[in-house]
């Protein structure tokens, strides 16, 4: 590992975001939600290394056996100011192998683009803010302000052994921090503007909450052969029924409103409360993600019942997973174990708040400044994230958080949908372009 190309030129960030983002990906850091995957530790001790070889002095914390995350602070230029938080994660949803062209695991470079889990989910992110961090370290040059930079585990399974165990457990950590950037903002998406191809990025301004819950339905055990009235698992279908047709209703929070006025001012096109569609098909990709913030949302994911085909059952379960715009979770609630029914339990596994966070703030300001001066003609949008992130976590030390990933992506990528996706894969020249923006934001935050 060298801090100098064959030349002997110091290398910048654009010079190793690439080859860190091959390296982080190649650590499979698998998340199964169950403490059954490799947990973060090696890809921890990767990121500890390139930081302290570089001469910083990171933290590794591990909230029980392998699940570590890394913590460094970065003296700015200013440190009467609030200090920024720069964070990632460095776990990653599960891949199987035999669904993608290539192995997901093998950070292969193919069609210009690195491939492999985790190239936008967020291990791309965690090898921009590497990169910068070192580039600035060996020049020393300062950021504006003082940074928390952390690399944190678990954030795949609510962040509970990674953002969340550190703010409960070290919340010193972040003392002085008042703003956060982290995934999932900041991209690039292309449609026809006014006046032909217009490029607009999304920064996101906000995100749903989260409620992981599990449905317990409970009747009478019984044989397969007579009749039952009481059938866990027929009060649980029904139960699932009402929920799924249940139609929540639309609200447009601000980062979602002013999402879609800047896309009529930008197209030309008009829109109606009552009719999105042609509006959000100029997303292209990222239609789903916006889509997604129109209302709350519930969704089975799994099922559990039985253990004989002449057995009925007296419980059967199912896992929901519901997400909620801001101030909705109580009303939420209500709605799911109503229409759950009285024999059927509702056990909160995970829950997490709902964040917005202004979008007319200095922070972002300068967020727009450092994407224009690599792309001066884009147009800068606010978004709100259907997902979470461990922005939530930091949260409840009062830090408001923003997604801010800086991508300029081809027109024709189909990217949002890769966020969890198979044959996952983020573009070189977009991992330079990214490197680029967040030294510049870095330099001025």
């Amino acid at each position: 590992m060298t801090s100098h190309d064959t030349d002997g030129k110091a290398l910048s960030a654009e010079d190793e975001v690439v080859r860190i983002t091959q390296d982080l990906i190649g650590i499979d850091t698998s998340n199964y939600g169950d403490g059954s995957g490799p947990g973060e530790r090696k890809a921890a001790e990767y990121v500890m290394g390139e930081l302290t070889e570089v001469g910083l002095d990171p933290v590794l914390l591990e909230s029980e056996p392998g699940r570590a995350s890394v913590i460094v602070r970065i003296e700015g230029e200013d440190s009467d100011r609030g200090a920024l938080a720069v964070h990632g994660h460095l776990d990653v949803v599960p891949a199987n192998a035999e669904d993608w062209q290539v192995d997901p695991f093998g950070a292969e470079i193919k069609d210009g683009c690195v491939w492999g889990r985790g190239a936008v989910d967020m291990k791309d992110m965690d090898a921009m803010i590497l990169s910068c961090v070192r580039e600035m370290s060996r020049t020393g040059r300062k950021p504006a302000r003082d940074l928390v930079v952390g690399f944190l585990a678990d954030e795949e399974a609510g962040g509970v052994k990674g953002s969340h165990w550190l703010v409960d457990n070290h919340p010193e950590l972040f003392e002085g921090v008042t703003e956060a950037i982290s995934e999932v903002g900041g991209y690039s998406v292309t449609f026809d503007g006014k006046a032909g191809q217009q490029r607009a990025y999304l920064l996101q301004t906000a995100e749903k909450g989260i409620a992981w819950l599990r449905l317990h339905a409970h009747g009478r055990a019984g044989h397969g052969s007579v009749p039952n009235d009481d059938n866990a698992v027929v009060r649980l279908a029904r139960a699932i029924a009402r929920i799924d047709a249940h139609e929540w209703p639309r609200e447009y929070i601000a980062s979602v409103r002013q999402l879609l006025d800047g896309l009529s001012e930008l197209t030309g096109s008009p829109y109606s409360d009552d009719d999105l569609g042609p509006i959000l098909a100029k997303l292209g990709g990222a239609r789903g993600f916006v889509e997604g913030t129109l209302r709350d949302t519930s969704n089975f994911t799994m099922l559990d019942a039985g253990y004989k085909h002449n057995v009925i059952p007296q419980t059967a379960s199912a896992s929901l997973d519901c997400r909620y715009l801001p101030g909705h979770e109580d009303d939420l609630m209500n709605v799911i174990r109503e229409l759950a029914g009285e024999h059927v339990e509702v056990e909160v596994l995970h829950h997490d708040i709902a964040l917005e966070a202004p979008f007319d703030a200095p922070l972002v300001e300068k967020m727009k400044r450092a994407l224009l001066s690599q792309d001066p003609q884009a147009a800068i949008l606010p978004y709100c994230l259907s997902g979470g992130t461990d922005n939530k976590a930091l949260k409840k030390l009062g830090i408001n958080g923003y997604g801010f990933a800086p991508l300029q992506l081809p027109a024709d990528l189909d990217f949002a949908p890769m966020f969890h996706g198979i044959d996952e894969r983020v573009p070189v020249e977009s991992l330079k372009f990214g490197a680029r923006v967040l030294g510049e934001f870095l330099h001025d935050c």
